[in-house]
């Protein structure tokens, strides 16, 4: 599953100071252990034939179901899963012999369905057959309908969405990823629509009532949240890669808009193919486009039929951004990476849901390297890096590997640790051992445990045999505790034209500084600064030490592939900043990273990260001037009502911002690099957030201008210049927004004008906006976003909005997530008033062992007031100093 870009954008919103409940002791896994299950032992199933006649408009669907069990210890009873089902008869028959009719009891609660017989059950095989009904929301969970507008008026399509715990809200199943089984497919369907599922059409047959009758081939063993059903107004498009038909699916008139995700598609398949040495083994693969978004994932990875938001997969020239094109890759690249690593092999339960979600992420990163090098991505892992250490900075942490108990657990796992922290230990490990030692393990891990569930003790296994180095030990040390280590580094020690650097292991912590560090083994590369000379070593016992040869500055985590932070000790910091400027772009962006993070922490001056802003050289790599300006961002959102210091903030900023405008320009040149595309949307939104003059008088000239003059609002910026007009709008300026909106016809666009909408700094027009995010204009799925995206500037107003209108709110929220959504709203606040506020929202309405995303705004509320009080007075005493 592909996190979504809101999730993203809220999770930024805290500023970086996300917490989690307290984790449980760290524990190994082990595929020795028994199987988590949330179901009684005993029953197992090994085929379901599931027929399903779905009603669209009456968002209803009538089902059959007949599964195919093994029933391994004597029973009276079988219990599985079912939410939101209506049984009108189940039956059970032996391989031979008379069906045994079954009692039914139904377990809301537990979201549970018990089939009693009146006799015991001996062990063998049988076939348990129901007859049920259930319903289609309108929010991505379970199966579910997505409203649009087309050339022929209002369509409706039907999707599924069944990670982690909700395939049981259309299948009575064994909903957990352990109970693997095979399963056929047929759908009774209007004529004229496309049916899409995880296996190819194997027929279709006319009903004499009109409708038609389509069956699916069966598809291999997997688990049951992988299962997929689709059916709508459909277009395709497809291509033959290697034997496998690559397939994307998009509402009717937007297949254009996808060639470029079939092209990608085609290259990433090639290459996964060979990476894993095991050619993707479904006949074929489709990528399903949507319209409309979910608040907390943007793609699925469903085998053989990826389902993905239309933002995260369709290209419209009208307002696309190279930025989206990116977007499109990764989401593509991340999806694909699944139908192995999550598909093939499968994590046998959520505790070890980053051997699905961090490989993916890992290997999303490598493809957009190795296939555009053009973009220069491999930078990023910095910022990828930095998410996973902002969470994992304090002690409501949890490890990579983590103990989950319920369904709600299971949706929080989707996190910053999972993903993020996930690929950097990954990224780490893989430098640690070499490339090619890697994907052997790899390779092995994949031929050994195909169609098979796994821990991740079974994936350091097989990465030990192919290394022949301890990679279980450093991986323990990284996955089964929380934490961040921090490196300490003494100014390096010169002797006979060589220095030795001594190095010392604590740990990074925000609200803990005087907490007993715990031990990590760390890899650590270090070069001497300007030269390529390197030295390798492996922290260990809390202290350690290396030698180069020469005497100068040296970067520790030298190409940023370490999960440390890094403190220099002052002179040795100066000595660097001092070279800032010759630096690698990657170290540039890996000293900026922990420079602020220390300086936040107060492990260092907070305003060392202006010397190196300050440093910076205006032809600096462009992703190195879009992390100043995203701080600069924040750094005037920290300021709050302080109008003074903010101006004297805001003021700075834009004089240093100036030259990078200047040089990039509003208007793409021609062959610039495409990440100076990336860093004029960056500077153009930063220096609205700083309320820059020219750069709104600007962007107001160039909107006003779009209908006579197409060319003042190209494409790649129409997003980018509509958002600096709607956060600065006047309340005329607001209604000519909202007026478009309503009469916009193209999904993407029409989505985008109504989060727009809800940008405003003004109060007023916030208020306006979240009154129109629970009308019926912006659509069912996107209210929740407009709540969100108000959040983000005003983030009191919406979190008491969201509470006195709770029922209206909880309907736009995927139900797995409603735990999450409310305190993720309340995350960018800064007042104590507004911690009692969560606190008492989440006892009243939070289950005690769910509540982590209500505490993560807790803690990231906390730490934001001690920012302000604690930090602000050092930046603000560094730009009284002025620049010297």
């Amino acid at each position: 599953m592909h996190r979504s870009l809101m999730c993203a954008a809220l999770a930024l919103a805290f500023a970086g100071l996300s917490a989690l409940p307290a984790a449980a002791a760290p524990r190994a896994a082990t595929s020795t252990l028994q199987v988590t299950t949330q179901l009684p032992r005993g029953v197992r199933p090994l085929h379901y034939d599931i027929a399903i006649a779905p009603d669209a408009k009456s968002a209803s669907f009538r089902a059959q179901a007949a599964i195919d069990l093994e029933i391994t210890s004597p029973t009276r009873s079988i219990t599985l899963n079912a939410a939101d089902l209506k049984f009108a008869g189940a039956s059970l028959s032996p391989t031979s012999g008379a069906a045994l009719a079954a009692t039914i009891a139904v377990n809301e609660e537990a979201q549970t369905a018990t089939f009693s017989f009146p006799k015991p059950l001996a062990r063998g095989r049988y076939t348990l057959a129901l007859d049920y009904t259930g319903l289609i929301g309108n929010q991505a969970v379970g199966l579910f309908s997505l409203d649009y507008d087309s050339a022929q008026g209002k369509r409706r399509a039907l999707f599924t969405q069944f990670e982690n715990s909700d395939a049981r809200r259309m299948i009575p199943s064994w909903d957990e990823p352990a109970y693997k089984a095979s399963f056929a497919l047929r759908a009774t369907v209007p004529a004229g629509e496309m049916a899409v599922s995880n296996m190819p059409v194997a027929s279709s047959t006319t009903l004499p009532d009109g409708r038609v009758s389509v069956r699916f081939a069966d598809s291999p063993k997997m688990s049951t949240y992988l299962l997929f059903f689709a059916l709508g107004d459909f277009e395709r498009a497809t291509a033959d890669v290697d034997g496998t038909e690559l397939g994307v699916v998009t509402r009717r008139g937007s297949l254009p808009q996808a060639a470029f995700a079939l092209e990608s598609s085609k290259a990433i398949l090639r290459e996964y193919n060979d990476y894993f040495g095991m050619r993707y083994p479904l006949p074929k693969l489709d990528n399903v486009a949507g319209p409309g978004q979910s608040q907390f994932f943007s793609a699925m990875e469903n085998w053989g039929a990826i389902f993905t938001f239309e933002y995260a997969l369709l290209l419209d020239p009208a307002m696309s951004t190279q930025r989206d094109k990116q977007d499109v890759f990764a989401t593509a690249a991340h999806e694909m990476a699944h139908q192995w690593f999550g598909n093939l092999v499968t994590m046998q339960w959520w505790d070890d849901l980053w051997l699905n979600e961090g490989f993916a992420s890992w290997m999303e990163s490598r493809m957009m390297t190795r296939l555009h090098p053009e973009w220069n991505t491999a930078l990023q892992a910095v910022n990828s890096r930095d998410a996973a250490m902002r969470r994992d900075a304090l002690a409501t942490t949890h490890p990579v590997v983590q103990h989950v108990d319920t369904v709600e657990q299971a949706s929080q796992a989707f996190d910053e640790i999972t993903y993020q922290k996930g690929e950097a230990v990954i990224r780490m490990l893989e430098a640690y051992v070499g490339e090619d030692a890697w994907r052997r393990g790899v390779r092995a891990y994949m031929r050994e445990h195909a169609y098979g569930n796994t821990a991740s003790n079974d994936l350091w296994r097989q990465l030990e045999r192919a290394a022949a180095r301890p990679v279980t030990a450093i991986a323990h040390d990284f996955t089964l505790q929380p934490g961040v280590p921090l490196l300490r580094v003494a100014a390096p020690v010169c002797k006979g034209g060589a220095m030795t650097v001594a190095l010392t292991q604590g740990e990074f912590s925000r609200d803990q500084p005087t907490r007993q560090a715990l031990r990590w083994r760390v890899p650590v590369i270090v070069q001497a600064a300007g030269t390529g000379t390197q030295a390798r070593t492996l922290v260990a016992g809390g202290k350690g030490s290396v030698s180069l040869p020469g005497c100068g500055p040296v970067v520790v985590n030298a190409g940023q592939s370490g999960y440390y932070r890094t403190l220099y000790a002052p002179g040795a910091f100066t000595q660097l900043a001092g070279r800032f400027a010759a630096l690698p772009p990657i170290d540039q962006l890996g000293m900026l990273a922990d420079t602020w993070a220390l300086g936040m922490a107060g492990l260092q001056p907070a305003s060392n990260f202006l010397d190196l802003a300050q440093a910076t050289p205006v032809n600096a790599d462009p992703q190195v001037w879009a992390r100043i300006a995203g701080a600069f961002s924040s750094l005037h959102a920290m300021y709050g009502e302080d109008k003074a210091g903010r101006a004297r903030l805001d003021a700075y900023a834009q004089a240093r911002l100036a030259p990078s405008m200047a040089q990039v320009g509003w208007m793409a040149q021609a062959g610039e690099p495409t990440a100076q595309a990336n860093l004029r949307e960056q500077l153009i939104a930063t220096l609205s957030d700083l309320a820059d003059p020219a750069t709104i008088m600007e962007a107001r000239r160039r909107y006003a201008a779009m209908d006579s003059d197409p060319a003042a609002v190209p494409g790649a910026l129409r997003k980018t210049i509509m958002a600096v007009v709607a956060e600065h709008a006047d309340a005329p300026t607001w209604e000519a927004l909202r007026r478009a909106a309503s009469l916009e016809k193209s999904p993407m666009l029409k989505d985008t004008m109504y989060a727009l909408l809800a940008s405003s700094k003004d109060r007023a027009l916030a208020e306006r906006a979240l009154a129109l995010a629970l009308s019926d204009a912006p659509g069912a799925t996107n209210g929740a976003a407009m709540i969100a995206t108000v959040a983000q500037t005003h983030p009191e107003l919406a979190f008491d909005f969201a509470l006195a209108n709770i029922k209206a709110v909880n309907e736009r929220v995927d139900a797995t997530s409603r735990s999450r959504y409310v305190p993720m709203v309340a995350g960018g606040a800064t007042t104590l008033a507004m911690i009692d506020k969560v606190q008492a929202y989440a006892e009243a309405h939070i289950a005690k062992d769910a509540r982590r995303d209500a505490d993560t705004a807790v803690v990231g509320i906390r730490d934001r007031i001690a920012v302000r009080r604690t930090r602000l007075p050092e930046i603000d005493a560094w730009l009284a100093r002025g620049v010297k």
